[in-house]
């Protein structure tokens, strides 16, 4: 079973989007920031990260560039999911790296497509 780390600041959305990727037959682990991500990637490299990108600590731009750099996470798959849904954001997160953009509200049905496409790939 692949796993996943939700990196979400906010709980409702962090919640939200656990049960649903859960609900798809994933395994889900969480980090509240981008500092926690690292330190949770460090100690078990997930299959895909979905990645906010407005968090305290650490943004999540920050952390797309840090996982592309390190030659032990470049290849783990990154879908940035956040409310800077305008197209300079969606551009800006593709330069850091990022596999996928989900704008947030977000379709379920675009979350889980998108990650089991990604997880495939």
């Amino acid at each position: 079973m692949s796993t996943v780390l939700v990196v979400e600041d906010s709980v409702t959305q962090r919640e939200m989007i656990s049960n649903l990727l859960k609900g798809s037959g994933l395994n889900v682990t969480v980090a509240s920031d981008g500092v926690e991500a690292l330190e949770r990637i460090q100690d078990s490299c997930p299959d895909l990260v979905v990645l906010d990108i407005v968090m305290p600590r650490m943004n999540g731009y920050e952390v797309c560039r840090r996982l592309k750099a390190d030659p032990k996470t470049q290849n783990v798959p990154i879908v940035m999911c956040s409310s800077k849904g305008e197209e300079f954001d969606r551009y800006w997160g593709m330069k850091q790296g990022a596999d996928a953009y989900i704008a947030k509200p977000f379709q379920p049905t675009e979350l889980v497509g998108t990650v089991k496409q990604l997880l495939r790939g």
